[in-house]
């Protein structure tokens, strides 16, 4: 169905929104891989991956999960993987209760990574995002980046298990 605001511009309020929007989107990147190249030698990317499979049960998750969490193409994920499978921080197998899939496993070496890089990368995280934010703030930039990821779509936003928090 036509949306007849399709073909509307954005107005000044919105264009200012976007702006900062994208400008966000451009600079916490940069930073976070930066933060993560420079301390543990990782991408924020694989650091999200790593960080992913250690907050799962026995530290192993399908491939295809793991790549729905990341948002991400199992060919992207397939490249990650084994970058950290050369580091010794990640084993793929293949699922027993279903050979159709791959699992990937956090190996202890992984899990130590995962220790040793997480400080500093949530310090980062803590300075720029919630040290500039209220906590009124804070709770609503959570709603407001959900609901975005959810309007764009591909599936579920990743959410942490209660004691990964």
């Amino acid at each position: 169905m036509p949306n007849p605001d399709a073909d509307a511009a954005l107005s000044a309020e919105q264009l200012e929104v976007w702006a900062a929007l994208a400008t966000v989107l451009e600079r916490l990147p940069t930073a976070l891989d930066a933060q993560l190249q420079r301390d543990s030698g990782l991408t924020h990317f694989e650091h999200g991956v790593l960080f992913a499979l250690d907050a799962a049960p026995d530290r192993i998750l399908r491939m295809s999960t793991l790549a729905g969490y990341a948002s991400c193409t199992l060919s992207r994920l397939s490249r990650a993987v084994t970058r950290l499978e050369g580091k010794g921080w990640v084993r793929r197998m293949v699922d027993p209760s279903d050979g159709r899939f791959t699992l990937a496993e956090l190996t202890a070496a992984g899990h130590d990574q995962v220790v040793a890089s997480t400080p500093a990368h949530q310090d980062l995280v803590r300075r720029v995002v919630f040290d500039a934010l209220t906590p009124t703030q804070a709770r609503q930039l959570g709603v407001i980046g959900r609901r975005i990821a959810e309007a764009v779509g591909g599936g579920p936003v990743w959410t942490p298990p209660a004691d990964a928090r």
